[in-house]
């Protein structure tokens, strides 16, 4: 571990999808989904504490999840808090968490990591990050990490590697958005696609710089503010100037523009956890394919279910198949899991049928 090591952990997304458990108010970061004892955010900082000392690790979160981050991550300060005072995609705020990075560490390297994801073997990837994190001090090198795909998923971003055989760090010929299922076959075919996990390493020298060449009006923007970062007058400025930038995810705005992007495939084992049926995919099942979260169940003629309980209530199921069934408070979700993808739209319907109250 060294004091060049940074992590910034974005956690300000809503997790629709996990509805009605991730809601506006409580996404599915601040949950426990895994029935472990921790929740998603706690699982993802302290795998990170192991390679980048605490206080180095920031979390990008929207600014009405400040108390809650606080709540869940006692160790660390307010000052490691990087607020959102409006959602603009993942451009803006890792930019912000780079020039005060860089700001405080001119020679620092930066690592970003979603909030929400599953990565079982971590021993795994504390040595892929170091073989980034060395490749990044060497180089000029905007690194993510890629995932071995294991089958034609279309909900997925998709990397393109060069054909360099003998080398873990390859060069990225393109990155493709969620392919249809023929396109996401043919990427399997080819043996030189990974799935985008959104993993991302550089140098804050590297990305800034990244920014200034692609993004301009963007880094002029938050540029002006680095006299006031990491003071007490950061938060005026942040919030006076954050909502001016572009909404725009650090994928379009640099990844897929920049000629210095390389990518390591990942050594470990990896899930976005990004729905219920993916959940269901990385628990342990009962002999009839059933993942149990917390409940207490009792089944009989019931197979591939999705059962997820606030508390150890008892859930008797007989003669359901493949469905998602949570229950939550004052929601009781019993869905279709071959359906899950319109979970998002379902919500829309609720917000417009019953207001706010159930999301």
């Amino acid at each position: 571990m060294t004091n060049n090591y940074y992590a910034v952990i974005m956690a300000g997304g809503i997790g629709s999808r996990f509805w009605p458990v991730s809601t506006t108010h409580f996404p599915k970061q601040f949950h426990d989904m895994l029935g472990t004892g921790k929740s998603l955010l706690q699982t993802t900082f302290h795998r990170l504490a192991k390679m980048v000392p605490k206080d180095q690790i920031l979390v990008l979160t929207n600014d009405r999840y400040a108390n809650l981050t606080l709540e869940q991550l006692p160790e660390i300060t307010e000052a490691q808090l990087v607020l959102e005072p409006a959602m603009r995609n993942t451009a803006p705020c890792i930019l912000l968490a780079a020039l005060k990075i860089k700001k405080e560490n001119p020679n620092a390297l930066m690592l970003v990591a979603p909030s929400d994801h599953w990565i079982e073997d971590e021993t795994a990837f504390a040595n892929d990050v170091q073989l980034c994190f060395d490749a990044c001090q060497r180089e000029d090198l905007l690194m993510t990490l890629g995932i071995t795909p294991t089958f034609p998923n279309t909900g997925y971003g998709y990397i393109e590697a060069a054909n360099q055989a003998a080398t873990p760090i390859k060069k990225v010929k393109q990155f493709t958005e969620k392919p249809d299922y023929d396109t996401a076959k043919s990427f399997l075919a080819d043996g030189n696609f990974l799935w985008n996990a959104g993993i991302f390493l550089w140098s804050v020298t590297s990305i800034t710089e990244a920014f200034a060449q692609h993004m301009p009006v963007m880094h002029a923007l938050f540029s002006e503010g680095i006299p006031v970062y990491n003071t007490s007058e950061e938060t005026r400025f942040i919030k006076t100037n954050y909502e001016k930038a572009e909404n725009i995810s650090i994928d379009y705005g640099i990844m897929e523009n920049a000629e210095n992007v390389y990518v390591k495939e990942a050594a470990f084992d990896w899930n976005d956890l990004g729905t219920w049926g993916a959940l269901h995919e990385k628990l342990e099942k009962d002999e009839n394919k059933n993942a149990v979260v917390k409940a207490i169940p009792y089944t009989r003629d019931a197979k591939g279910n999705m059962i997820f309980t606030n508390s150890e209530k008892l859930v008797v199921l007989d003669g359901l198949d493949d469905y998602i069934v949570v229950d939550k408070d004052d929601v009781l979700l019993i869905f279709p899991k071959k359906k899950e993808q319109n979970i998002k739209q379902l919500l829309a319907e609720i917000n417009t049928k019953f207001g706010k109250k159930y999301t």
